[in-house]
Order: C-alpha cells, then structure tokens, then sequence
C-alpha cells in the first residue's frame, strides 16, 4: 500500500454532532478531514465512525495516527 498524503501538522478541532462521518485516509481530501471521494484513484478508503455525543474531535490530517480518525500527536514527528 502506498503511504497517505499529510494533509496538515495540526488536527483539525471540530465540533461535532452526533452521527455517521467518514474520515479521509488519502490525505488528498478538499474537505479534510472528511472524504470527498478523491480517494478513488488509490489504495485507500475512507473511515467511517460515529459520533454519539455532540463535543468537540481532535481529527488527524498527518494520516498517521495509530488511534484512527483521532489525533494521537503523531504529527510531531514531522519535519
């Protein structure tokens, strides 16, 4: 499998509604942290999870969290 594209070195802070998001694994999102579909022309596909109470989500757009889709601060080791 091919290695994801880092979409940012931060998470993205969202708050979030209770419900059924997919998250993007590509990194080649315009809707990061969410799937659009790009995701089409490679290995990848998208992260479905539930929210089941309202608040706010630490999302990963390094792609490589080890706690998917959450933000485990993997982006740190980034240069």
């Amino acid at each position: 499998m091919s290695e994801p594209k880092v979409a940012d070195k931060k998470p993205a802070v969202l708050e979030l509604e209770p419900g059924t998001y997919y998250w993007c694994s590509c990194g080649q999102s315009a809707k990061q942290p969410f799937c659009d579909g790009s995701h089409k022309s490679t290995d990848f596909a998208p992260l479905k999870f539930e929210v089941v109470a309202a608040g706010k989500q630490a999302l990963c757009q390094c792609k490589l969290t080890g706690t998917k889709p959450h933000c485990d601060g993997a982006h740190h080791s980034l240069k």
